[in-house]
C-alpha cells in the first residue's frame, strides 16, 4: 500500500512543470511544504512497524530528495524564462548621453605624487594627530619656552588649554615616530597644518605639508642633498636644477632652504621668481642632536636628516597655478581643468 503511494508521488513529482512564479508555488505548496504529500508520508512514520521503519524511512527519503533537486530544477526553468521575456523600457536606438566626469583634485594629485617619489626610495608614511600639545609642536623640537624661535609661526592656541594648539607643521608627527620607533627611521609625514596668516595669493592660514625624516648611523648632508635632488628630478623634470641656501631652523643644524629652477621662465627670470630664477620649495637640515635626544635616541651614535615642503606651493609650480587660494576656494571652473581627458 505504501509502496504504491510512494511510486504515485514519484511520477507526479517527474511529471511536474512550472512556467511562472505561481507554478512554482503550488509545486512547493503541493511536494516540499509541511503539509505537503511528502510531509504526509514523514508523519506516516509513527505507524510502521518497528521493523519496517528503517526500509520506510530510505524510501520518504528518497521522494524529499527528488522532490528537492526537481523543486531547483523548476526555480532555475522560471528563471530562465524571466531573463528571456524581460522588456526593455528605453529606446536603446538612442543616442547616450554624455556624464561629466569628475577629476582628482590638483593638492591630491601632487601628495599622491610625492609620495610615490619616497616611497620607491624606502621612505614609509607616518600619521598624527592635528590637535597637538606643546611638547610635540614646539619643546622637543627645540624650541625653548619664550624663545623668539617661536614667534616664527604664528599658532592658532586653544583658549582653554594655551598648551595646545592646532599644529604648525607636521614636524610634531615625526617627534612622535622618534619616540616610538627605534633607528633606522625613514618616514614620510603628510597632513595639513594650521598657521595665524592672513590669506593672499601667496599665503593661507591652512595648508597641506610634506615632511621627510632619516635617522640611522652615519647620516650626512651629502645623503639630504642627494635625497632631495632625486625627488626634485623625478616631480618636477630632469632638467630641474636644485640650490641650497643657508637658513635657520630651531631643530635642524646646519640648516638650509631649497630652491628649485624657476618651471615658468626656464630660470631666465619672471615675476614668479622675482627675476631670480630660482623658487623656494621647502627647507630641510641635520637633525638637531637635542632633538634626538629629547626623543630618547642617542645622538653620539645616530644622525638624521630632516626637510619640509608646502604640498600647495608643489603644485603650484607643476600645474603654473599663481593664486593660491585657488586650491581652496571649490571653483569649478578652475577643477574642472583637472578632469581626466576622455
Amino acid at each position: 500500500m505504501h509502496q504504491e503511494k510512494i511510486e504515485a508521488i514519484k511520477s507526479a513529482i517527474s511529471a511536474a512543470e512550472a512556467g511562472n512564479e505561481d507554478e512554482l508555488e503550488a509545486y512547493r505548496m503541493k511536494f516540499i511544504s509541511k503539509k505537503s504529500v511528502v510531509g504526509e508520508l514523514f508523519a506516516e512514520m509513527r505507524n510502521i512497524p518497528n521493523e519496517q521503519k528503517k526500509e520506510y524511512g530510505q524510501l520518504v527519503n528518497e521522494v524529499k530528495q527528488m522532490a528537492d533537486e526537481k523543486f531547483q530544477e523548476l526555480i532555475d526553468q522560471v528563471n530562465q524564462a524571466k531573463k528571456q521575456t524581460k522588456s526593455f523600457d528605453q529606446d536603446l536606438t538612442l543616442p547616450a548621453t554624455n556624464v561629466a566626469a569628475g577629476g582628482i583634485h590638483p593638492l591630491t594629485s601632487t601628495r599622491q605624487r610625492i609620495i610615490e617619489i619616497f616611497e620607491r626610495i624606502g621612505f614609509n608614511l607616518s600619521e598624527g594627530p592635528e590637535i597637538e600639545d606643546d611638547w610635540h609642536n614646539f619643546t622637543a623640537l627645540n624650541f625653548p619656552e619664550n624663545h623668539p624661535a617661536r614667534e616664527m609661526q604664528d599658532t592658532f592656541f586653544l583658549e582653554k588649554n594655551p598648551d595646545v594648539a592646532l599644529r604648525t607643521h607636521t614636524s610634531s608627527v615625526q617627534v612622535r615616530v622618534m619616540e616610538n620607533q627605534k633607528p633606522p627611521i625613514r618616514t614620510l609625514s603628510p597632513g595639513r597644518v594650521y598657521r595665524n596668516e592672513a590669506i593672499s595669493a601667496r599665503a593661507h592660514c591652512i595648508f597641506h605639508q610634506v615632511e621627510g625624516l632619516y635617522v640611522d648611523e652615519n647620516v650626512g648632508f651629502a645623503d639630504l642633498k642627494n635625497t632631495l635632488y632625486h625627488f626634485a628630478k623625478e616631480m618636477f623634470g630632469r632638467e630641474t636644477k636644485v640650490r641650497f641656501r643657508p637658513s635657520f631652523f630651531p631643530f635642524t643644524e646646519p640648516s638650509a632652504e631649497i630652491d628649485i629652477s624657476c618651471l615658468i621662465c626656464g630660470g631666465k627670470g619672471c615675476n614668479v621668481c622675482k627675476g631670480s630664477g630660482w623658487v623656494e620649495i621647502g627647507g630641510s637640515g641635520m637633525v638637531d642632536p637635542n632633538v634626538l635626544e629629547n626623543c630618547g635616541i642617542d645622538s653620539k651614535k645616530y644622525t638624521g636628516f630632516a626637510f619640509g615642503m608646502g604640498i600647495e606651493r608643489i603644485a603650484m609650480l607643476k600645474f603654473q597655478i599663481k593664486d593660491l587660494r585657488l586650491f581652496t576656494e571649490n571653483d569649478v571652473r578652475f577643477l574642472r581643468q583637472f578632469r581626466p581627458m576622455l
